[in-house]
């Protein structure tokens, strides 16, 4: 778990990290979230003189952000769990926004990160798994269910390797860090190996390495397309840890975009620019959010 202390232009007062806990079940990493959100709240008024005034949460998989709920996640065995209203308790009735893990990160990359100033963007972060959060004027979209942006589940290869989503041939089985790492650790005989080594093996030359890196960015290219073709974003925003492989990455996936572009306009495609401490910040504006909607609300 990653928390932070937020001001309202976004500067980051104070960030502390915690483990989940998740190994001793689901009810103790929701226990761990509420304690580190209530401890976070009181060094905010022993360092800065006043408490928190609002607090917001990012969550991974499936989640009611209207409701408050986290839905579902998997990895967390969690289902249906009603976050907001256990935070606002244990905070003492303060309003707390809850958002999407993918989502809250991109807020935060739109509007103060690689896509200030931007309308239209799209950030999509290349980790475990690939996800997406469209934004759009300040905002990001999550659809009338909570699935906007689910890019990782668009099929770039029909037929090809089973997802886990029920469908062959997903994005995230071809194109993420874990999905690199694999095809890598196969294609060079080594079960250690990850997408960074592969990274380094493509820039000593190394054809096994171009060969499996090649295959990754055409799938996300396609991939990606897809999405500006629907969405039609002023910028493409790329993050995660496969980005961290810098123009390794970016110079050959400019190049895969540009050449499968036909009537679409194309977008700047950037690396994020806030790393991992994205979803904490935009977490914060999340809270801000609720607060300045408070506000207006009254007058």
């Amino acid at each position: 778990m990653k928390a932070a202390l937020v001001a309202a232009d976004g500067a980051l007062l104070h960030q502390a990290r915690r483990a989940t806990g998740r190994d001793h079940g689901p009810d103790a990493v929701v226990e761990n979230i509420l304690g580190f959100a209530a401890e976070l709240r009181a060094l905010g008024a022993e360092r800065f003189g006043e408490p928190a005034a609002a607090a917001g949460v990012a969550v991974p998989g499936i989640v009611d952000e209207e409701r408050g709920i986290a839905a579902y996640a998997a990895n967390l065995g969690w289902r249906d769990v009603p976050l907001r209203d256990l935070l606002t308790e244990r905070l003492g009735g303060i309003p707390v926004a809850l958002g999407h893990d993918v989502r809250t990160g991109g807020l935060a990359e739109g509007r103060i990160g690689a896509g200030k100033g931007a309308d239209r963007f799209f950030f999509v972060p290349l980790g475990t798994g690939i996800a997406g959060a469209i934004g759009i004027d300040g905002r990001v979209e999550a659809g009338a269910h909570g699935f906007a942006g689910e890019i990782g589940h668009i099929v770039v290869r029909p037929g090809g390797t089973p997802c886990p989503c029920g469908q062959n041939g997903c994005l995230e089985r071809f194109a993420s860090a874990s999905a690199v790492s694999q095809a890598w650790a196969e294609a060079c005989g080594d079960p250690q190996a990850d997408a960074a080594d592969c990274a380094k093996a493509v820039e000593s030359g190394d054809a096994r390495a171009r060969a499996v890196w090649q295959e990754a960015v055409d799938a996300l290219a396609d991939g990606l397309v897809t999405a500006l073709t629907l969405l039609d974003p002023r910028t493409l925003i790329i993050g995660g840890g496969l980005a961290e492989a810098g123009e390794t990455l970016f110079a050959p996936l400019r190049e895969a975009v540009r050449r499968r572009v036909t009537f679409q306009k194309l977008p700047a495609v950037v690396p994020a620019a806030l790393g991992d401490t994205a979803g904490c910040l935009g977490a914060g504006l999340l809270a801000w959010d609720l607060l300045n909607t408070s506000t207006t609300a009254r007058r």
